[in-house]
């Protein structure tokens, strides 16, 4: 995995290779980063080469006319010694200057990985990591730096991260300091990104590098629905399937700052950290810091590929609990059935219905606690709202685990509303900028998570709770951005959105760690939080408060770059969608959800007879194939329509496969489909055939007067009572053929097209969908 001999350092992955070497002045030269190369090749074709001094250089050392800094690829950079591109950390130094020169002292290698003080990280064993640790020195200032590479060979990963050390009597101050710094030569670079906000994240967005800086970064205290920590770099032919594609992610849920510089000598920059943005960390005599680990990945196999390392990577080494590689359970959460007006009586029916459907887990969301019954008051509090809940809440969850369910509740720990009692008792407790009003978001103040006992506090309410009630799932959730960034108990408020972050890591580390049991599902209004640290602590994430099975083609797909289907979950809901009046077929909501970790958000008694008999089979096949929607090999299709998404998820063996074919929106007599199948055996004989799924005669609209043999109103009580028992199934088509016949691609039946309708005409429309179910023979 790691090697050092002639001062040049090889780390290796089972597909790629990252090496960089010592200078004779002791600056860490990167000589390559890209498909796995042969131990004993040569490093001289690789190396950027210095046969001319460039205009306008600035030389570090006068005995080497080419050697300046500015035009050299390096691993870490200073300030002031001729490297004027974006520094991967601005620090005044006890010597009172900004001038940083960090050279080369010493290395050791550790087997397995080295494990951080406050914060998480990737986790593995001496057989499947390797840790390079390389100490770096500013000697005028006796400031060390370490730089530590933990290299994940089996899944193509490579970690990094820094930690500062201050060894001077004087004090120094850190400004900025970045996780990762790495130069590289420009392949004609596209700089993809996931960006959105609320119910629009994860929105892939890609461009082609010009000169300049480029910034993905969030400074709303969070990891943010804005930009998502992760980021790609492609090469310019890269598709899903071939080409090169870097990846780089951060292990942090807080402000994170991630850069691509193109120089005007075409040497790419990408730095990934903390982000300065209202910064500043002081470390006395002996102090350290610690920056969060960074992961990156390079394939050679395009998006889908580099794809596979970062889901493998997460699968293995990022998640933890007894949830690991588990099948997450089907739940049903009642908040888009009630909001805030729910009864002991209305839950127990609606959880009579789940139960009937195949509902494994009923999870109570928001308004069970304190005087909640809107927005605007109880955050913060936990006794039990006895109006609703009358016998308690340890009563109402032995009674949904009678029904053979499992039972989940739902958390905002880290907000309080002023109208709260324990606001009123402990004002103290909430963020505020002194003398300014504070700035509330959706009506709710946060708390101070610096404060220590603020923390105990959370972790004392929430563990009673759990303990209690014998509470199966917790959905934790974080409602708005932090504002008035103020803690009564720090000096230096430059530390303030750091230490908040540590303070979070700790309540969930005293909280869900001793109860590994839990399964812990992040959520922060939907995607506002969906990062790796998060993810050390929690399975899955909410992706988003968007249940449009359209939207979330755009979001869960975005999100798929980064993340695997595991970590997502992903809900039907009651159509026309709260968030976009979108009207989708019930069975295209399920189809987008299948592909993660699937859950009901409705209510089930407002589902028609032959409705409620869908969301039964729905469910009965999502558990047939539950372990391949989650953990199975994911790949997205190459786009071929505009109007089309296509995705995969195939078994570790590769004998069974379910495909999604989304129709975004409908074209007028529309021409032929294709069914292009990914990862299967070329040599190996199949079967793929159409998951069965409902046709409801109200699709048809006005032209069911034509084909009976009577004329009734389309939307009178005859037809609307015949929709509510009666429904067709839609077209199925089954073929037989070998797995490169099938990946090469296979055309399907016609779509209606206006003039002609059969059973074997698919009849997609706006959202229309399928599944295809392909199996060895």
């Amino acid at each position: 995995m790691i090697s050092f001999a002639d001062d040049v350092f090889k780390l290796n992955t089972i597909t790629s290779s990252y090496w960089f070497r010592v200078t004779k002045v002791g600056h860490l030269e990167h000589i390559y980063y890209g498909r796995r190369l042969p131990d004993d090749q040569t490093i001289e074709p690789l190396l950027l080469k210095r046969t001319a001094q460039l205009g306008s250089s600035v030389m570090y050392d006068q005995s080497d006319e080419t050697y300046c800094l500015d035009n050299i690829c390096l691993e870490w950079s200073g300030i002031g010694k001729g490297d004027y591109r974006n520094a991967p950390a601005q620090i005044k130094m006890p010597d009172g200057t900004f001038t940083a020169d960090f050279v080369y002292q010493s290395h050791q290698t550790t087997k397995g990985n080295v494990t951080m003080d406050k914060l998480p990280a990737s986790y593995g064993s001496e057989d499947s990591c390797e840790t390079l640790e390389i100490a770096l020195i500013d000697q005028s200032n006796n400031v060390h730096l370490l730089l530590y590479y933990t290299v994940y060979p089996k899944v193509d990963v490579i970690s990094r991260r820094t930690v500062l050390k201050n060894r001077n009597p004087k004090e120094l101050a850190i400004r900025s300091i970045m996780s990762m710094s790495l130069d590289i030569p420009n392949q004609g670079f596209r700089l993809v990104t996931f960006n959105g906000g609320w119910i629009k994240e994860g929105h892939k967005q890609e461009e082609r590098l010009g000169y300049g800086i480029y910034v993905n970064s969030s400074t709303t205290g969070d990891s943010s629905n804005r930009h998502n920590p992760g980021f790609l770099l492609a090469s310019s032919d890269a598709t899903e399937s071939v080409g090169s594609v870097y990846g780089f992610n951060l292990v942090y849920s807080g402000n994170h700052y991630g850069s691509v510089e193109l120089s005007n000598h075409d040497l790419v920059r990408i730095q990934l950290g903390i982000n300065p943005y209202c910064f500043e960390w002081v470390l006395n005599q002996d102090d350290s810091f610690e920056t969060p680990e960074a992961f990156m990945s390079y394939s050679a196999d395009g998006y889908n590929g580099l794809s596979h390392h970062f889901h493998d990577f997460i699968n293995e080494h990022i998640v933890r609990s007894e949830w690991k590689g588990k099948e997450r359970p089907v739940l049903l959460n009642n908040w888009e059935a009630h909001f805030f007006k729910f009864t002991r009586g209305k839950l127990l029916k609606l959880a009579r219905r789940a139960k009937k459907v195949g509902i494994e887990l009923f999870v109570l969301d928001d308004g069970w606690f304190g005087n909640r019954d809107s927005d605007k008051a109880g955050l913060g509090d936990y006794t039990i709202n006895r109006k609703k809940l009358p016998r308690g809440l340890d009563e109402f969850s032995k009674r949904i685990h009678k029904m053979e369910m499992k039972f989940g509740i739902w958390f905002e720990p880290e907000m309080l509303n002023e109208d709260s009692e324990l606001y009123r008792s402990h004002p103290e407790y909430a963020l505020r900028t002194p003398n300014k009003n504070p700035a509330l978001g959706r009506n709710q103040m946060v708390l101070d998570l610096c404060n220590e006992k603020v923390r105990d506090y959370i972790v004392q309410n929430v563990t009673h709770i759990l303990d209690t009630c014998d509470i199966d799932y917790v959905k934790w959730d974080y409602n708005r951005h932090i504002s008035d960034a103020c803690s009564i108990v720090i000096e230096n408020q430059g530390e303030f959105f750091h230490r908040y972050i540590l303070g979070l890591y700790d309540v969930l580390e005293r909280i869900f760690r001793p109860r590994p049991h839990i399964l812990f599902e992040s959520c922060s209004s939907g995607g506002n939080r969906f990062d790796a640290g998060m993810l050390c602590y929690s399975p899955q994430v909410w992706t988003s408060d968007d249940t449009d099975s359209i939207e979330r083609l755009k979001i869960q797909g975005g999100m798929s770059y980064l993340y695997p289907l595991s970590t997502m979950g992903a809900h039907v809901s009651q159509a026309p969608h709260q968030q976009t009046l979108r009207n989708t077929p019930l069975s295209t909501r399920f189809n987008v959800a299948a592909f993660g970790c699937l859950g009901y958000e409705l209510d089930l008694k407002y589902l028609s007879h032959v409705q409620r008999k869908e969301v039964k089979s729905q469910i009965s096949f999502y558990r047939k194939y539950r372990s391949i929607m989650q953990y199975g090999r994911f790949y997205r299709g190459e786009e071929y329509k505009s109007n089309k998404v296509v995705w995969h998820c195939v078994d570790p063996r590769h004998d069974t496969a379910v495909t999604g074919f989304f129709q975004t929106q409908t074209t007028a007599s529309e021409g032929f489909d294709r069914l292009t199948l990914m990862g299967l055996k070329a040599k190996q004989k199949y079967t793929v055939k159409t998951k069965p799924q409902s046709l409801y005669i109200k699709s048809f609209g006005g032209l069911v007067k034509h084909i009976l043999p009577i004329t009734l109103n389309p939307d009178g009580i005859i037809l609307r009572i015949a929709n509510q028992f009666f429904c067709l199934t839609d077209c199925v088509e089954a073929y037989t053929a070998y797995g490169q016949t099938l990946m090469d691609g296979v055309l399907l039946n016609n779509q209606f097209v206006g003039s002609y309708y059969n059973d074997k005409i698919r009849l997609l429309g706006d959202g229309g969908s399928s599944l295809y179910i392909t199996q060895n023979e």
